[in-house]
């Protein structure tokens, strides 16, 4: 063989072996080179060194279904296996301690461990209304971690796959928890305003309308439009903070999503802000938004119908106003303590008695009978009850004041509401059209 060729020969080869000792380099240098038990530790490490890297721990608004329920603030300080907590769930904000775990499986989890505030959202016998009976909060205690966003930690909850972001906590977010729960209140909606409640969009072009109901056990609000033969709804799930409220989903404006609502105390209005003149308020009315025609069955010359409030199933009704809980609170408070408001009863109709309302009670005290004349107001759409006299004499003094708000001078507003109680008979409220009383009933027809 000529001396050339061996030479090209060599070079061939010591190339050959050059790369080959890059490519073994390149492949103990890769990332890929780790197993997955290597990879899911690493991320363990990663997580848990996160967690305990912020000074004033960690902060997460928690909306666990955002279709029936609203959001609950945790704050959370970890170290070494070791979590404060706190939260707003209830009145007790205090700090407590637990323990956690970082887990391994198919992707790397934080594990609540030992109870804590967090774990009454996932309590099935914790429940806020009748619909979650057995479901409790729906919320979980082990949350899936999928990395970092601009300094916050984002989860995906284990039970619904939903995400939940852990934000930097400050020295004030421990505190703030008590400002949240003071907040509540003006959320509910104070006895001294107007019963009806509205939330108002406006995108700049257009002002809509949705009427609005909170239930203060779940968070939730409804809120449907009420525009004729719009299908429209801005339900939300809502979480209190010190200065008003956060919503979820958020309300759409335009092509505009408000989520931040602050309170104005001098209204009473929740009012957010977007750009371009989009805002979006929840604020009173002095009447119902739509006023309805589920008044007239009541009206004289139609079929006998009863409605009634049974306190045994109606005295924790949400749709009772604070006055009217006063009102029969106070008169079981004159009472016996054997002897308590069992129904008051609406009869129209009925034959030759005409119409009356029937106040019973508990502890063999006997039914007292006002017979009422029923007349309207066809434009405001109210019921209207006046005097036509007491089986047996004068108006007792013990029912003075529960009386005169239904024999509201301005009449009774009627609504069949969407909800039940209970039972499968539909609901009725009467509100006073002049003040904020308001009582729930069974139908019974």
């Amino acid at each position: 063989m000529k001396l050339k060729t061996i030479i090209n020969y060599l070079l061939v080869a010591i190339l050959a072996v050059q790369l080959v000792s890059c490519d073994n380099k390149e492949t103990l240098d890769s990332p890929f080179n780790a197993t997955p038990t290597e990879r899911l530790n690493a991320k363990q490490k990663e997580l848990n060194d996160l967690l305990q890297s912020s000074e004033f721990g960690w902060k997460a608004i928690y909306f666990t279904d955002t279709t029936q329920l609203g959001g609950f603030t945790h704050v959370f300080k970890f170290k070494d296996g070791k979590v404060d907590m706190a939260s707003d769930f209830d009145d007790d904000t205090a700090v407590y301690p637990s323990e956690y775990s970082i887990g391994l499986g198919s992707t790397v989890s934080l594990i609540f461990t030992t109870k804590n505030k967090i774990h009454l959202l996932s309590d099935s016998n914790n429940y806020p209304t009748a619909a979650l009976r057995g479901k409790g909060y729906k919320g979980d205690f082990q949350f899936s971690y999928y990395g970092q966003d601009n300094g916050q930690i984002v989860f995906k909850t284990n039970r619904s796959f939903e995400e939940l972001r852990f934000v930097k906590a400050t020295a004030t977010d421990w505190t703030d928890l008590a400002k949240n729960r003071a907040m509540i209140p003006n959320v509910v909606g104070a006895s001294t305003r107007p019963l009806f409640r509205l939330l108002e969009t406006n995108d700049g072009t257009k002002v809509s309308q949705f009427d609005f109901s909170f239930t203060a056990p779940s968070r939730y609000a409804t809120a449907n439009s009420i525009e004729t033969g719009s299908s429209v709804t801005s339900n939300m799930g809502i979480a209190y903070t010190p200065t008003g409220i956060i919503v979820s989903p958020a309300v759409k404006v335009g092509t505009q999503k408000l989520s931040v609502f602050t309170f104005d105390a001098a209204t009473g209005n929740f009012n957010a802000t977007g750009t371009g003149g989009a805002t979006a308020s929840i604020r009173y009315s002095n009447k119902p938004l739509v006023l309805t025609d589920d008044y007239k069955p009541l009206l004289a010359g139609n079929t006998k119908t009863v409605y009634a409030y049974i306190a045994a199933n109606l005295a924790t009704a949400p749709t009772n106003s604070l006055l009217c809980n006063s009102i029969l609170n106070a008169i079981n408070a004159s009472l016996p303590s054997t002897q308590k408001v069992n129904r008051v009863t609406f009869n129209f109709n009925d034959g030759a008695n005409g119409s009356y309302i029937s106040y019973s009670f508990t502890g063999g005290k006997a039914t007292l009978y006002h017979f009422v004349k029923v007349t309207e107001d066809p434009v405001n759409k109210t019921l209207i009850l006046t005097n036509d006299g007491w089986l047996g004499g004068s108006e007792p003094a013990l029912l003075k004041d529960l009386d005169k708000q239904l024999l509201d001078t301005k009449g009774l507003y009627v609504k069949k509401e969407s909800f039940r109680i209970t039972f499968s008979n539909s609901i009725y409220t009467f509100t006073s059209a002049s003040s904020n009383f308001r009582i729930t009933t069974y139908a019974f027809q």
